[in-house]
C-alpha cells in the first residue's frame, strides 16, 4: 500500500512538472514569497544566430582506430535559419600513419600476423543543426557564454586501407583506396569570444558500411571514425 501512495505521488508530481517550462520572457509569479515582485527568468540570449552566417576551421585527432595515429584539419560553413535550426557544410582533411600497437602486432605475431586499418584520407558532407540548449558560464568573475549545437547528415568519406595484405596472407602489400557513403553526426560546444569570434569544440563521426578483410566469406559491417576538434570561428 506504501509503495502505491509513493508512486501515486511521484506520478503526479511528474504530470505537473511536464507542464511547466522556462522560455524567454517567461515571468514567474512568487506571490507566495513577496506579492509586490516579479522573478523574471534569466533567458535571454546575448549572442544571436538566426539569419547569420558562420565559418570555423580547426585541427584535431581521430579517437577511433587501434591501430592508426590520424590528425585531422576540419573547415566548416553553416547558416542558421531561426536560433535554433540551422544547415552547415563540413570538409575534414585527414592524414594517418601505422601505430606502434600495429608495429607490435607484426614483429611478434609471426608469419600470418597483419594488423587491418583504414587510414581516411577526407571526407566531406552536409548536416541538419538543432541548438536548444545555452549555457552562461561565470567563471572568476567573467561570464562565458555558450551553445551547445547538435547536428546530423550525411558525408562522402574516401579511405586507404590493407585488404590485398590480409587476404593474400602478405603477399601483395599494395593498398587499396575505398569510397563510402555514411550518416554524419556532431556534437559541438561553441564558446563566446566576441559577438564575431568564438572557439568551438566538436566530436564529429562518420558512421559507413565497408566490406571485411577476410578470405572466406566476407561481408559488410559497420565502421566509424570519430574525430575530436578545435576550431576558430567567424560570424557575419
Amino acid at each position: 500500500m506504501n509503495k502505491f501512495i509513493v508512486f501515486s505521488f511521484l506520478l503526479v508530481t511528474s504530470l505537473f512538472s511536464f507542464q511547466s517550462y522556462a522560455a524567454e520572457g517567461d515571468a514567474y509569479d512568487f506571490s507566495w514569497l513577496d506579492p509586490d515582485k516579479e522573478v523574471f527568468v534569466l533567458q535571454n540570449r546575448k549572442f544571436r544566430k538566426a539569419g547569420r552566417l558562420h565559418a570555423t576551421g580547426g585541427f584535431g585527432f581521430t579517437t577511433s582506430g587501434a591501430f592508426v595515429d590520424a590528425k585531422a584539419f576540419q573547415g566548416r560553413v553553416g547558416y542558421f535559419i531561426k536560433e535554433e535550426f540551422g544547415v552547415e557544410f563540413l570538409y575534414s582533411k585527414n592524414s594517418g600513419e601505422e601505430n606502434s600497437t600495429a608495429t607490435s602486432v607484426r614483429n611478434p605475431g609471426g608469419p600470418g600476423s597483419f594488423p587491418f586499418r583504414r587510414i581516411v584520407d577526407n571526407y566531406m558532407g552536409a548536416m541538419f543543426l538543432w541548438s536548444p540548449f545555452y549555457n552562461k558560464i561565470n567563471t572568476f568573475n567573467k561570464i562565458i557564454y555558450m551553445d551547445w549545437i547538435l547536428g546530423i547528415g550525411f558525408a562522402k568519406l574516401e579511405e586507404t586501407n590493407n585488404r590485398n595484405e590480409i587476404t593474400s596472407s602478405g603477399g601483395d602489400t599494395s593498398l587499396t583506396t575505398e569510397s563510402h557513403t555514411g550518416l554524419m553526426w556532431d556534437i559541438g560546444a561553441k564558446f563566446y569570444i566576441t559577438e564575431r569570434w568564438d572557439i568551438r569544440i566538436d566530436l564529429t563521426s562518420v558512421n559507413y558500411k565497408a566490406m571485411e578483410a577476410k578470405t572466406v566469406g566476407a561481408e559488410e559491417i559497420l565502421y566509424s571514425n570519430y574525430d575530436l576538434t578545435v576550431a576558430l570561428g567567424i560570424t557575419f
